[in-house]
């Protein structure tokens, strides 16, 4: 059994994070010791790696607590992890199409940029309507 800190450590996740996901129910809230410290399993840092690693992918806290409790479940579905894990790819590609759209407008209002332009084209640019 470990302590929260030492479940932080061995997961990465942050111990605030760790209460966070216990107070919204994402994992059980783990076992008390007599001193009513939490006393963590190494299922429970299983479960913290294994959100640690859904949301460094990016994954809404939705989704990754789906995933994980499919993870959890014997003879679990492929197909349903499949799903979101096409919507998430699905929303990213979107994310991805606006980050270039994004670029290729700062690109179109700073083309215009001079040092020593008293009246910088890029900031005319952003007061037009």
């Amino acid at each position: 059994m470990f302590a929260i800190g030492e479940a932080s450590r061995q997961s990465g996740v942050g111990i605030e994070a760790i209460r966070f996901y216990e107070r919204e129910g994402i994992i059980p809230r783990p076992e008390r010791a007599a001193n009513n410290r939490r006393q963590y399993s190494k299922a429970d840092v299983g479960r913290l790696i294994f959100l640690k690693k859904c949301r460094d992918l990016g994954f809404p806290l939705a989704d990754a607590k789906a995933l994980l409790d499919l993870s959890e479940e014997h003879g679990a579905d492929c197909g349903t992890a499949s799903q979101i894990a096409a919507s998430h790819k699905q929303s990213i590609r979107k994310k991805i199409s606006d980050l270039k759209r994004l670029e290729r407008a700062l690109d179109e209002v700073t083309a215009n940029c001079s040092n020593g332009n008293w009246h910088c084209p890029m900031l005319l640019s952003l007061r037009e309507h």
